[in-house]
């Protein structure tokens, strides 16, 4: 130990960095493992005593959900208001507006503690792997079973499940930004670091939540949970996940009606004032109407909407790991997905070995079987790739040879080179190098290769097979294998693998076009292939770009090609994650779909990362959402209710903010002209608390099929376009019972507000049935039942509360039957006129904004990785 590190007040180190600096053999000593790993009776005591390898549990919490309802600005106002009122002795209003705070934080709670009630419930049918080694054999367990002294194996793309002491190494590379910030991925070794370290310079140790860039390896653990490095970070991390657009758009619209009500209200305080009325009186009816302009109950109308979708999705197997994120994924209208298990059954198996140049075809299987991640003395297929997993599942591998051969070393598969490498020698034979890989990367690397291996080549693609190839030299006098090693190679045939297309993915594809949503392919198979695979599902072939081609273009170049282009062949990781973003400065809004290693970054770089639960978990970790069946037909499902919630959500917010807007600037000019208040303030919180409670229903409600068949998206323009339209015709009717009251009834005061609240309640709360639609109401579209009952009732209650028996306390007064008889006339003409407004204003003033393009606040890096390791204990009380 040095002495820095055993100075009086330094840090001690943590478990990781203690094990970095002794050998292997005192780690495993110092844990209590052994070479060949725990056995399961010692695995489950530990696990008993350190507990489960989480970070921290994935559990809803009440308070925390509380809180996020409460931070609202609109009901931040309503609070101001209702303290205001109870300190100035207003008791009616402060327990009207207590009325309408308790609704709309209690729906607002309600529905979201649901769920994420529901979606914990999601989470823990969800399970991250490992493979381990067990007294002497592999195995995969679940992360959270993990406890010091296992031994880990590590294969490129595993995300490190705790934090290892390395025993073993083959080129290993970590991507350790996640802890570390350095872009670059770590070279790793076995050999021990200097004492005193620090955690960016732990080349012996593999830490919780980085990546396997390259190679392979073999560590011990020595650190599980919150007492790995990575565990350190997320637990002291008091990290929040970032706005979604949609989010990001409630929060402008709610700045926006904020700012009216500012204006309005300071406006109505002035001119009361400067009119002589009293302080008090005037400060509680500007507030009044500053609350009566917003739509109070948004955010519990958006929570079930968002709760009703997550239900609905998770009836259909959709996990999304965020509710705001449904309305995301109907905002999507551009599909990068990859082929496999999407397009194709995703089972592939191998089908046959094809020779070369007179090489027989058990000689090319089992050089195929000698290239995999397996050592031939003692073969243990846990933990492979699909492919090399097909390759020893064929019936021809049990009877080759492998046993008689000796692995040397190996050069592991990475996504760069395409290939993997072996350094294999026969019982008294000299070595040599067989390479497996991609045909485009191994071809180049040959020497004499057969004449028809070309064409070869070009038949099993055109039959859809996904190939590998096998190619050898001689390597006498070779003691350790590196890259450059694998050349001068002769090609010796080829393996074929065959996963068919799935039989409805033809059906899917049809219904995603019909909501708008294109869909491209990025693969790592041959151009070929994947074109025919389009051709089998009748999708377009707009044109086809090779990984070459798109390392040949700039980015502008490569926004047109992406555009034009349907398939994208041969691509690497970077290279998918590229296409994405070039695709995104063209102003669309990009989902990935995927599940492998390779898919990771561009499942980052999407507008919304889509994958499966029987995703790497390196994926799984990328994606926005995870699909528990993979299936195209799930995901239009998800697109479907994304639209839905945001066509609801937009009713609520165009009706709230045109009839409130109408509503509060005819009691503000009122207020000015009449000797008395239009309404008292208690009467406008009641009426805002009946109309809003009349919406509640809107997420029940239908939407007409041309409001799914493309993303919408937050207008602000367009709002306040609508609002000042619409608002005015309410004002007009309202001031037209003015004058009915004033003229024809000669009403005084409480006979006056009386009338206008009935109107008022009538009017803005039947306007539902024409702004819920593009469509002629009742006759094209018709609302749901619950909305239409709900709509009705409170038209009731508020002609009732007059001759009800708490009149009095509330200001009303009962009115003669002959006012009903003009108020029915005067709602049909209102709504006569609405529609003929409706019709106008969808033909000129909302004319579709240009593309936007967007830009995507991804989520901390720690905190989002972090869900991973939680535990997956019964759900505590």
């Amino acid at each position: 130990m040095s002495a820095a590190a055993t100075a009086v007040g330094a840090p001690a180190p943590s478990p990781v960095q203690a094990a970095a600096c002794q050998d292997p053999e005192a780690v495993l000593a110092a844990v209590r493992g052994s070479e060949t790993g725990l056995d399961d009776a010692e695995a489950a005591e530990r696990l008993a005593t350190v507990g489960p390898n989480a970070v921290r549990g994935h559990r809803a919490h009440p308070w925390r959900v509380l809180a996020r309802q409460v931070r609202s600005p609109i009901l931040i106002l309503l609070f101001a208001t209702a303290v205001i009122s109870a300190f100035v002795g207003q008791a009616t209003e402060a327990v009207i507006i207590a009325v309408i705070l308790a609704v709309s934080v209690g729906l607002g709670f309600v529905n979201e503690f649901r769920a994420e009630r529901a979606a914990d419930a999601l989470h823990d049918r969800l399970r991250h792997t490992v493979v381990v080694v067990r007294a002497g054999v592999r195995r995969s367990v679940d992360v959270t079973e993990l406890v010091p002294g296992d031994l880990v194996v590590l294969t490129v793309g595993t995300v490190v499940p705790a934090d290892l002491r390395l025993l073993e190494v083959s080129g290993l590379e970590c991507d350790e930004s996640i802890v570390t910030g350095e872009a670059r991925a770590a070279a790793k070794a076995v050999a021990p670091v200097p004492a005193g370290s620090g955690v960016g310079d732990l080349a012996s140790c593999a830490l919780m939540g980085t990546v396997v860039h390259a190679g392979g390896g073999v560590g011990v653990v020595v650190a599980t949970g919150a007492g790995t490095e990575f565990g350190r970070i997320a637990v002291g991390l008091a990290a929040q996940e970032p706005q979604t657009e949609f989010q990001r758009g409630l929060g402008r619209f709610s700045t926006f009606l904020l700012l009216v009500a500012l204006i309005l209200t300071t406006l109505i305080f002035v001119a009361a004032l400067l009119l002589g009325r009293p302080l008090i009186e005037s400060l509680l009816f500007s507030l009044a109407i500053a609350v009566g302009i917003t739509p109070q109950l948004l955010p519990a109308v958006v929570s079930t909407s968002l709760a009703a979708g997550s239900r609905a999705l998770a009836r259909r197997r959709v996990l999304v790991k965020r509710m705001v994120c449904i309305e995301d994924l109907g905002d999507l209208d551009l599909l990068v997905t990859d082929k496999t298990g999407t397009l194709t059954t995703g089972r592939i198996v191998f089908d046959r070995p094809v020779p070369l140049d007179g090489v027989d075809a058990g000689e090319v299987l089992l050089l195929g079987l000698l290239a995999t991640d397996v050592d031939p003395a003692a073969p243990q297929t846990v933990g492979l790739n699909a492919l090399d997993a097909a390759l020893w599942a064929s019936a021809g591998a049990a009877d080759a040879p492998v046993s008689a051969y000796r692995r040397l070393d190996a050069v592991p598969f990475d996504h760069e080179r395409r290939m993997a490498g072996a350094l294999v020698a026969a019982t008294g034979s000299a070595p040599i190098v067989v390479v497996k890989g991609a045909p485009e990367s191994v071809l180049p690397l040959c020497t004499d290769a057969d004449p028809s291996a070309q064409a070869t080549l070009d038949t099993l693609y055109a039959q859809g097979a996904r190939v590998i190839a096998i190619a050898t030299r001689p390597a006498a006098g070779l003691a350790a294998l590196t890259p450059s090693d694998e050349t001068g190679l002769t090609l010796r045939g080829y393996l074929a693998f065959v996963d068919g297309v799935k039989p409805d993915a033809q059906a899917s594809l049809r219904r995603l076009a019909d909501l708008g949503v294109a869909v491209k392919i990025a693969t790592g198979d041959s151009a070929v292939v994947a074109e025919r695979v389009c051709a089998q599902l009748g999708m377009p072939a707009d044109g086809t770009l090779t990984g070459d081609r798109v390392d040949a273009l700039d980015d502008e170049q490569l926004a047109e090609a992406a555009r034009a282009a349907t398939v994208f062949a041969r691509v690497s990781p970077e290279q998918k994650a590229r296409i994405v973003r070039a695709l995104r400065q063209k102003g669309r809004a990009v989902g990935f779909m995927g599940d492998g290693v390779n898919d990771a970054l561009a499942l980052h770089r999407a507008d919304i990362g889509i994958s499966v639960d029987s995703a790497v978990d390196v994926a799984k970790d990328a994606a926005d959402v995870l699909l528990l069946d993979k299936d195209l037909e799930v995901l239009a499902d998800g697109v479907t209710e994304g639209r839905r919630i945001f066509a609801n959500t937009i009713k609520y917010v165009l009706m709230g903010t045109s009839s409130n807007f109408g509503n509060m600037f005819s009691a503000s000019i009122a207020s000015v002209i009449l000797p008395f208040l239009p309404m008292l303030p208690g009467q406008i919180l009641l009426n805002n608390l009946l109309y809003d409670s009349s919406q509640l229903a809107i997420p029940s409600d239908h939407v007409d099929a041309e409001q799914l068949r493309a993303p919408s998206h937050w207008d602000i323009g367009a709002i306040r376009r609508f609002m000042l339209l619409f608002g005015p015709i309410s004002s007009l009717f309202d001031f037209a019972t003015f004058g009915l009251m004033l003229v024809v009834f000669q009403a005084a005061a409480p006979e006056f507000r009386s009338g206008w609240f009935i109107e008022s309640i009538a009017t803005q709360t039947l306007i539902v049935f024409a702004v819920r639609t593009r469509r002629v109401p009742f006759l094209r579209s018709r609302a749901s039942l619950p909305l239409t009952v709900s709509v009705l009732a409170v038209v009731a209650v508020g002609a009732w509360l007059p001759y009800s028996p708490v009149s009095g306390l509330l200001g009303f007064t009962p009115l003669p039957a002959a006012f009903f008889l003009a108020l029915v006339a005067l709602v049909v003409l209102y709504l006569v006129l609405v529609e003929t407004a409706k019709v106008w204003y969808y033909a000129r003033l909302s004319a579709p904004r240009a593309p936007v393009v967007r830009r995507r606040a991804y989520p901390h890096r720690v905190a989002r990785r972090a869900a991973r390791f939680t535990a997956r204990s019964p759900r505590a009380s």
